[in-house]
Parts: structure tokens; C-alpha cells; sequence
């Protein structure tokens, strides 16, 4: 796992609760800023995978 799907995993956990107290408390500010956290922990994440799977592809080719 790399730093970026760690951080969007992260960023997604944070917008999660974010969006859960904006419900509690009736504040739609808050639980829009949980959904683009959301959002973009997932965009996060999915670049993390990316490089990975490169990273992977890169190493199968390298291989004799």
C-alpha cells in the first residue's frame, strides 16, 4: 500500500464522520464538507491504486 491509498482511505474515513455529526446537528454545511471529503479521499485513493498497479506492471515486465 502506498501513501496516496493510504491518505484516501484516511480522507474518506474523515469525511464519513464528518457527514455522520452533520446529520446529528441538522448542518448541511458539515455534511456536504464530509461528502467532498468523501470524494476526494476517494479520488485519492484510486491514484494511489494506479501507481500501484504501474508499479506492479513495471516489476512483471522487469523480471527476465
Amino acid at each position: 500500500m502506498n501513501e496516496d491509498q493510504v491518505k484516501g482511505v484516511g480522507e474518506k474515513v474523515k469525511g464519513k464522520i464528518n457527514e455522520g455529526v452533520g446529520k446529528v446537528t441538522d448542518d448541511p454545511v458539515q455534511e456536504a464538507k464530509g461528502d467532498a471529503q468523501q470524494v476526494e479521499g476517494e479520488a485519492r485513493k484510486d491514484l494511489g491504486d494506479a501507481k500501484e498497479d504501474l508499479k506492479d506492471a513495471t516489476d512483471d515486465t522487469a523480471k527476465p
